[in-house]
């Protein structure tokens, strides 16, 4: 049977190919440690498979500390912020108690009937009386403090209310972001989003405050709503049934912008949700979980 010895033939193959990759991959590797005295030289032999995963393993590591580091200076910068206005506050919530206290003692000496009066209650000793130029010039800085603090957190109120946060429609995804496989090509491809397998007709909401920046049809995309939330955020809800909004519509978080379909290049009811900052598209799991 000839077609018997090629399958065998064809195993044998396989067999020696893959003694082959696994000779190549314990091959061992001498590296050599040379001492700047005297001392003789130290070798070391390791599989070479060894080698590729130290490098692994190195690499993954030091990007682990980088992004670790990364957020342990951004929390102790966030953390110097607060106790800084923190401070502040304690200023200002003293500066406010020393002027209630001169009012009080002003309306005491003030409600006495005469001159003579005035001047007989009146302390003039260092340790109660009021520089009222320093109080002014205290008052001034603790003002512009105050500005400071309220531009900060005004800062922080639109950054959090433009970032994109929670699920834009009921449902579970099915596809995640990065490489896949095309559902109808089957090739490898790079899906820049995540799919949200739903229902059909259910509603699509904003994820974050914005202007709706595009709203109709998008060719593969079919019905797509794009909303631009500002900090260089922007989101993308695809597939949709129907659109809801119009382009330079303000929205909000929780406002429905669009009805789930299967409009454009789709095998099912979801909804295609893509999240870009600065230009390039993010993983949105993190974002919808609330993670970010």
């Amino acid at each position: 049977m000839p077609f018997a010895g090629m399958k065998e033939e064809s195993k044998e193959f396989n067999m020696k190919k893959m003694r082959g990759w696994l000779k190549r991959a314990f091959t061992p590797i001498t590296v050599m440690f040379v001492p700047h005295s005297n001392a003789r030289s130290i070798r070391v032999k390791i599989p070479s498979i060894g080698v590729l995963a130290s490098v692994i393993f190195w690499t993954t590591g030091t990007v682990y500390v980088l992004s670790v580091g990364i957020e342990t200076v951004e929390y102790k910068r966030m953390k110097a912020k607060l106790y800084y206005y923190s401070g502040q506050f304690r200023e200002l919530k003293s500066t406010i108690t020393s002027l209630k206290k001169a009012e009080q003692e002003f309306k005491k000496l003030f409600s006495l009937k005469s001159k003579e009066d005035v001047l007989k209650n009146l302390d003039t000793a260092d340790s109660g009386s009021i520089d009222v130029e320093n109080l002014k010039q205290q008052i001034k800085i603790t003002m512009e403090t105050v500005g400071e603090i309220r531009d900060y957190l005004s800062q922080q109120r639109d950054l959090y209310r433009a970032t994109p946060r929670g699920w834009p429609v009921e449902g579970h995804i099915t596809s995640s972001y990065g490489h896949r496989e095309h559902p109808k090509s089957g090739n490898d491809n790079f899906h820049s989003g995540v799919d949200i397998a739903t229902a059909p007709g259910l509603p699509v909401k904003a994820t974050a405050d914005g202007i709706v920046s595009f709203s109709g049809w998008s060719g593969g995309n079919g019905n797509l709503v794009v909303i631009e939330h500002g900090f260089r955020f922007s989101t993308f809800y695809a597939h949709n049934k129907t659109v809801m909004v119009k382009v330079g519509q303000k929205v909000k978080r929780g406002d429905i912008v669009s009805y789930t379909g299967s409009t454009g290049n789709s095998t099912g009811p979801h909804l295609h949700y893509e999240i870009w900052h600065e230009g390039r598209p993010i993983n949105p799991t993190s974002y919808i979980e609330g993670k970010s």
